[in-house]
């Protein structure tokens, strides 16, 4: 079955990535991209919040194994805060603890800048940075695998 990135269904996508990352949706909170699997439903989502025009926060989360990963989503994921919000940075937070969330981002390209001292309740967090101009997902191009934004 395919896929369909979605927007503008943040208080379906915000809850469903906030339980998964140990947050709390408050309506309102922010914008959210999901990728929904048209048997399954949501298998992946990034929500934005607290944007400044410098910077965003991007917070993501995805069902297990890599049945979400495809390069549509990938690329939107970036065109979103990069070119419609028009930031120069992405800002993500993620515990020291979570290792794989650690080794996605580092994935994905974003940095690790500075860590926070017990600022979370299993140790520190971690505060990593993708910039623009480092940003290797805005090349890519839009792919037929998923239908399209809804």
């Amino acid at each position: 079955m395919g896929k369909r990135i979605i927007v503008g269904k943040d208080n379906i996508v915000g809850p469903w990535v906030c339980s998964r990352i140990d947050g709390t949706w408050v309506p309102g909170r922010g914008s959210t991209i999901g990728l929904l699997h048209l048997e399954h439903g949501l298998i992946a989502g990034a929500l934005y919040e607290d944007c400044n025009g410098a910077n965003v926060l991007m917070h993501g989360a995805a069902v297990p194994g890599g049945a979400w990963l495809c390069r549509e989503f990938l690329w939107f994921m970036f065109h979103y805060p990069f070119e419609q919000l028009a930031v120069r940075r992405i800002t993500a937070v993620v515990p020291e603890g979570n290792a794989q969330a650690r080794r996605f981002d580092e994935h994905l390209g974003f940095r690790l800048e500075t860590r926070l001292k017990d600022a979370h309740p299993s140790g520190d967090l971690l505060i990593y940075e993708m910039r623009r101009e480092d940003c290797r997902w805005l090349a890519l191009k839009r792919q037929s695998s998923v239908q399209g934004v809804h």
